[in-house]
């Protein structure tokens, strides 16, 4: 690495903080972006890890209220359900735990151990970047909280005259996992420590342990003694008319571990300090990128955006580096590399799956947050040396083999490309060519634990494509030939990119040969990618709009168009670039009716009616469609479609929408962050000086602060004059005052800072 990690995003952040110092005015309503920020998008269409309040970007707690507790999905903090059910740490992705509820004793603790769930109401709630406060009606309790990256802190204020206690879960059914093993004990006047377990599931295949440790500002009176149950309710000594502070660190190696945590991050009581503190970090982020024109609701609903982006996926490594590894036949605790100061080099993380990743955070993060897109990658490098397979999402230390092919390739390529290159490039590549071959991720599908038979590489190699069904029988799930087969292409394609840079010629030849392996399953009679059975007969009946029969949470019609490295060669097979624009319009136009998305929830995606929608902005794998009309010779109808998607389906702010399908930690704000500015890549990124794609910008200017660790420019502007709603259209283009052509910039030109002016109009530009 160039230098230690935490200082580069240190450093960094400050002079962001400078820079943003002097322009704040700039912002339409001089308000900063941590305040703009809408946390209750879609919160009444959340799943266990979508929803954030008390939390910072990435932290290992993300402390918030749960109003639903059994299941991963429609879980945590659904908004339109008036019970909380306790305040929970950790909304990870399978993960859970360390849930608390603050309750006043009155000779009812027999009861209330197992019976303490109350009503609330939104008119009391106030839910912020860093902060959650409600009222706890049954109780009369007003609860706050905030968190630092490892430790979440409580605010309670107890009615006047009631004995203060506070309930710990430690057992039963907590959003994706079942809480078992759960142990409490006093520690200190003023101390606990504990763990519970979360028992494996179909996704997460080990147990992992939570370790916490626990401080209060006054002396505990006692654990109270309740025979037979699984919960503990600790009751605190008389304080007054005080509030109780409570602070939790937790840990996934130690109870050492969590209180270090807590020494390290929060030595002090002071509870709105942590607040300011964890606003300004995110301010700081979100800072990157200023914004100025549109409505009140598109800037808010933007920053939004932004911060989804930085949301869902969690650390998991201490602050002296130590993590959990579950990736052998036996758990160990690992230890991160650390720097000269005796700090570790990056963090490790849980995270759900990159499937969709080479359109959004990949492209994002890497613009915007160089130093975070290095950390996953070294993070994903670590699992590698212990477990010997780069994850394309792990959980609990181990691998879940959650979703499809070789997902984290792209990712990886795209930050070499782009210079981020704080790595060792040879083990990444050892690593990545693994995932490939038979044995690596191409072997498995979805949560495919104890076989290598799902993902059918084998056939793919001998035979150019996954047939469908799989003709090895059922084992994990998404085993849907043709969809593999065109994911699989795409990867090899990217793969061969890398193997190209590095002078590995003869692998470079073989992944670019297997990446033409989706033109077998083109079917010219239908003009749809079509599943192929392993004798070669096409599958029939064929329905192209029969939702998940051959493709991956998609339909034919959808899925067609998965050829972001070879749209050419696509078009040419659909007959020529003039055949394949008005096929592809004609999906528009379709889409359009139902407003770019199955339904207004992943949970709907199946509907008879939504699931055969041409063209589905809720999942990943139509995300890249608006921007293939730029290789079809119609950059218009790119930004034509790409703001109509925008409109349609990312622009709503309210708890009912958001993202009107599967936001999946950060990929949908991600790309709804993208389309906004007008920029996207077809391929992820990752050829060689890669090449960013113009949409159509919805804000009149923005202004992304380059990380200088990373890149030589200080700023790149995008300028989009006379942008008003119905100017869809890119008239003209300078950069730096000289005229661009073809319909993108390069990544060098880019990073080198400066401004790109954009003319926009109502009517297409001439072509």
């Amino acid at each position: 690495m160039k230098q230690p990690l935490l200082t580069i995003v240190a450093v960094f952040s400050l002079l962001v903080a400078c820079e943003r110092g002097k322009g704040i005015e700039d912002l339409e309503t001089g308000e900063e972006p941590v305040n703009l920020v809408y946390p209750l998008l879609d919160a009444a269409n959340s799943r266990w890890f979508f929803f954030s309040s008390a939390t910072r970007p990435f932290g290992m707690v993300n402390l918030s209220p749960d109003t639903q507790i059994e299941g991963a999905w429609g879980t945590g903090y659904r908004y339109e359900t008036d019970t909380v059910k306790g305040f929970s740490h950790i909304h990870a992705w399978q993960m859970s735990g360390v849930s608390v509820m603050p309750v006043t004793i009155e000779g009812n603790e027999k009861v209330l151990v197992n019976d303490y769930f109350s009503k609330f109401s939104h008119d009391q709630e106030v839910v912020e970047p860093g902060y959650h406060s409600l009222f706890l009606d049954r109780f009369g309790i007003r609860a706050e909280l905030s968190a630092t990256h490892r430790v979440g802190i409580h605010r309670y204020t107890f009615p006047t005259g009631k004995k203060a206690g506070i309930l710990f879960h430690l057992g039963g059914m907590l959003g994706p996992s079942e809480i078992a093993g759960g142990h409490l004990e006093q520690t200190g006047p003023r101390r606990l420590k504990g763990r519970v377990t979360n028992l494996p599931t179909i996704r997460r295949p080990k147990p992992i342990q939570v370790f916490f440790h626990v401080e209060f500002d006054r002396e505990i009176k006692e654990i109270l003694p309740i025979d037979n149950a699984i919960n503990r309710i600790v009751e605190l000594k008389d304080g007054g008319d005080e509030p109780v502070i409570m602070k939790v660190g937790i840990s996934y190696t130690s109870s050492e571990n969590a209180a270090l945590n807590m020494e390290t991050e929060l030595p002090h009581w002071n509870f709105d300090r942590v607040v300011r503190e964890t606003q300004t970090v995110w301010n700081d982020m979100l800072s990157r990128i200023e914004i100025r024109g549109g409505s009140d609701t598109q800037r808010r609903r933007f920053y939004t955006d932004l911060w989804k982006a930085l949301q869902g996926r969690r650390t998991i490594s201490d602050a002296n580096g130590a993590y959990p590894d579950n990736t052998g036949d036996s758990f160990r605790v690992g230890q991160i590399p650390l720097d000269e100061t005796g700090s570790p080099k990056f963090r490790h993380f849980n995270s759900d799956s990159f499937w969709g990743a080479q359109w959004t955070i990949s492209v994002l993060w890497s613009l915007v947050y160089p130093e975070i897109m290095e950390e996953f990658v070294s993070s994903f490098l670590q699992y590698f040396q212990d477990g010997g397979l780069i994850p394309r999402g792990p959980s609990g230390g181990n691998y879940t083999y959650v979703m499809t092919g070789a997902t984290s390739t792209p990712f990886f390529v795209s930050a070499y490309q782009k210079g981020i290159r704080g790595f060792d490039v040879a083990l990444a590549y050892e690593g990545l060519k693994k995932n490939h071959l038979p044995g690596g991720m191409m072997s498995r599908t979805g949560y495919e634990h104890r076989s290598m038979q799902g993902g059918n590489v084998e056939d793919y190699m001998e035979k150019g494509f996954v047939p469908h069904p799989n003709p090895r029988g059922n084992f994990g799930f998404h085993q849907q030939g043709a969809g593999l087969t065109l994911e699989y292409s795409y990867q090899d394609w990217t793969l061969a990119q890398l193997a190209k840079a590095l002078g590995k010629n003869e692998d470079a030849a073989y992944f670019t040969q297997r990446s033409k392996n989706y033109r077998h399953l083109y079917d010219q009679e239908s003009g749809w990618i079509r599943p192929m059975d392993q004798d070669g007969q096409w599958m029939s009946p064929f329905d192209p709009y029969d939702y998940g029969n051959g493709y991956v949470e998609s339909n034919a019609a959808q899925f067609t168009w998965f050829v972001p490295h070879d749209l050419e060669g696509l078009a040419e097979l659909m007959g020529g670039n003039i055949k394949a624009a008005e096929k592809l319009n004609q999906q528009f136009e379709q889409a359009e009716e139902l407003g770019f998305t199955s339904g207004t929830s992943h949970a709907v995606e199946t509907h008879p009616e939504y699931r055969r929608i041409p063209i589905n902005y809720g999942n990943q794998p139509s995300m890249q469609t608006a921007f293939i009309f730029n290789h079809l010779g119609r950059p218009d109808l790119t930004q034509k479609w790409s703001r109509k998607v925008v409109d349609k389906a990312f622009s709503a702010l309210s708890p009912e929408l958001g993202y009107n399908g599967d936001e999946d930690q950060g990929l949908m704000g991600s790309l709804a962050v993208l389309m906004k500015l007008g920029l996207f890549q077809m391929n992820g990124g990752t050829e060689e000086n890669p090449m960013y794609e113009l949409g159509s910008p919805l804000f009149k200017k923005a202004v992304i602060h380059l990380n200088p660790a990373y890149y030589p420019g200080a700023t790149f502007t995008i300028a989009a004059e006379n942008n008003k709603p119905d100017h869809y259209y890119i008239q003209r283009k300078t950069l730096n005052g000289k005229t661009v052509g073809g319909f993108g910039i390069k990544h060098s030109e880019i990073t080198q800072g400066g401004t790109l002016t954009l003319t926009m109009g109502s009517m297409p530009a001439s072509r």
